[in-house]
């Protein structure tokens, strides 16, 4: 008798959705995303917002009255996680010149405490500049079973050039979620069940205010998507309180990862 796998315990992570708003007058906000290698074991050639796993490094650096400590280290490695894979900070004061930013990326790419190399170049964080969005946590992965929460930060225009690794990232993107949207649609880019339903969301949106206005109207839960019929169809679904526009996916369509 076949049995079904465990679940695997889940890793906790984080990622930031950095948006700028339009050059062009009338036109949406973009937001940055970058493609990871394709020989990565974890979702390779699949386009993402920059993040990753939350060290140990990270929970370090949070205080021990912090009411909490899970939220404020997942802003850390967000921030952090970001620096490495694109050389763009926010969530930093003062905000660092590019000379900084240099020296701040090479100390995290060594591998080095982030908490030193901030207190080299006198740097403090600044946890506001980042607002909660969501929190996903599918079960369906056999092997890695993240959860993983995503936060949005506005970066200014002449800020936000992204510098690629190389390594985990081979590509980085500005574009706004509806064009993310389309050229998933074409086959242009693969993109994930969560990663859609966060791009359909954002793409509401007409500037970076207004999507830092919804993001703080809605409650950040954990997501689980789970499987359920619609309209006769099996499908991926989530809840439907959370502010998502789009809650189910046939699973013939859904890409899970």
């Amino acid at each position: 008798m076949m049995t079904e796998p465990a679940i695997p315990d889940t890793i906790p992570a984080a990622s930031l959705i950095l948006m700028r708003d339009s050059a062009d007058l009338g036109e949406p906000p973009e937001i940055l995303m970058v493609e990871r290698g394709a020989s990565l074991a974890f979702l390779g050639g699949a386009m993402v917002f920059p993040g990753g796993r939350i060290d140990p490094g990270d929970r370090a650096m949070v205080a021990k009255d912090d009411p909490d400590g899970e939220d404020t280290a997942a802003r850390i490695a967000a921030i952090r996680e970001t620096i490495e894979e694109t050389g763009l900070a926010v969530g930093l004061a003062p905000l660092p010149r590019p000379d900084v930013m240099a020296a701040l990326r090479d100390g995290v790419r060594q591998r080095r405490r982030f908490a030193d190399v901030l207190a080299e170049h006198g740097l403090a964080l600044d946890r506001d500049a980042l607002t909660p969005f969501a929190r996903w946590c599918p079960e369906h992965v056999p092997v890695r079973r993240f959860d993983a929460r995503f936060y949005l930060a506005e970066i200014a225009r002449h800020n936000s050039a992204p510098v690629i690794d190389g390594d985990e990232t081979v590509a980085a993107l500005w574009l706004s979620a509806r064009a993310a949207l389309s050229r998933a649609d074409q086959g242009a880019m693969r993109i994930i069940y969560p990663t859609r339903r966060m791009l359909e969301r954002l793409a509401l949106h007409r500037d970076v205010a207004a999507a830092l206005a919804d993001a703080r109207g809605w409650p950040v839960r954990r997501i689980v998507p789970f499987l359920a019929e619609r309209d006769g169809v099996p499908s991926i679904c989530i809840p439907e309180d959370l502010g998502f526009p789009i809650t189910a996916e046939p699973v013939s369509t859904a890409e899970r990862g």
